[in-house]
């Protein structure tokens, strides 16, 4: 994997006193989205790009370009095919760095060069209310006693959702039937519906069905407690839901990063531009406002941050990868 040579550069490249950065863009500037429209991903790039616009922190429009194939990897391949471009840039999660791994993919992560991470997303064990399934613990001990017949719904094959219920059949030993549906709405209909067990959805993506009482949350994996909130149903909201670590399920943190891309031949000074420009939107009321609709974690990874984050996240989900029989020949 590539690594950034900022440090000096980056420095080099922001003026003091807050004055303009050395780089800006030259024409109207494409946020190219790794999924359709509607989904979390273009929710993320728009709401980005409503709040330069507001706040009048880029010279130059932007323009939304869905390339959502692939599970997103049309938006790299399209990254690769326009190498250097600085008035482009890929806002994906870890697919951009993952897919490549369990698929024969057109492009690698060394077409990418990373600006930033803006929020997380959290990963909950989701059962029907009136499941007899009531603690993660007694979910665990079911799977255990009848191996493959708990259904645990997800989105996409070998993404995200089936990487985390894989490594808690790794971690604990229970095995799950894992079904895979097109996205987290689907994959929330058919946990309101009965049709399986659990799912491991985003907060976001069963907030509905939590506050009409159909579902509720069992567990969240991070290493402390979400944020308070105003109650959700029931007299409880996300802070009051318990941390799966502590509940029976050993596994201290599992997040989905919402990640901004430059293509690789992109000169440095551009990149800190972009990131410098992310930076103020994530101190902005309007991304705050996203990240309570949301429910997601906000925190800014700059690019170095990112590039640790990446080297570890990967790390850990080719191991998981490599036990399951994915990793591409």
């Amino acid at each position: 994997m590539k690594t950034l040579s900022i440090g000096l550069t980056l420095a080099a490249a922001l003026t003091v006193g807050g004055q303009a950065l050395a780089f800006e863009p030259t024409r109207p500037v494409e946020f190219v989205v790794a999924s359709g429209a509607g989904g979390g991903t273009d929710n993320f790039a728009r709401t980005i790009q409503a709040i330069i616009t507001k706040h009048n922190l880029m010279n130059k429009p932007m323009v939304i370009l869905n390339k959502g194939g692939g599970s997103g990897a049309e938006a790299f391949l399209y990254a690769k095919k326009n190498e250097g471009d600085v008035n482009k840039l890929y806002f994906g999660t870890n697919n951009a760095y993952l897919l490549p791994h369990v698929a024969k993919m057109a492009y690698s992560i060394e077409d990418l060069k990373p600006v930033s991470a803006l929020a997380f997303d959290e990963f909950l064990i989701w059962v029907k209310a009136d499941s007899k399934y009531q603690t993660p613990s007694a979910l665990i001990d079911a799977a255990k006693t009848a191996p493959g017949k708990i259904t645990f719904a997800g989105s996409q094959s070998k993404d995200t959702d089936e990487t985390l219920v894989a490594l808690i059949r790794q971690v604990t030993g229970a095995k799950f039937k894992y079904l895979p549906f097109n996205g987290g709405g689907e994959v929330g209909v058919q946990l309101a519906g009965g049709h399986v067990e659990a799912n491991v959805n985003n907060p976001n993506e069963n907030l509905g069905q939590w506050q009409a009482g159909v579902v509720k949350p069992l567990c969240v994996f991070d290493d402390k407690p979400m944020a308070k909130s105003d109650p959700v149903y029931d007299g409880k909201g996300w802070g009051d839901i318990p941390i799966c670590s502590s509940a029976g399920i050993p596994i201290k943190s599992y997040k989905m990063p919402r990640t901004v891309w430059a293509a690789a031949g992109t000169p440095d000074d551009a990149v800190a531009y972009y990131a410098d420009v992310m930076k103020k939107v994530s101190e902005t009321p309007e991304w705050a406002s996203y990240i309570k609709k949301t429910s997601q974690a906000s925190d800014y990874y700059d690019p170095a941050k990112l590039q640790e984050f990446i080297g570890n996240s990967e790390a850990d989900a080719v191991k998981v990868f490599k036990d399951e029989g994915w990793l591409v020949q």
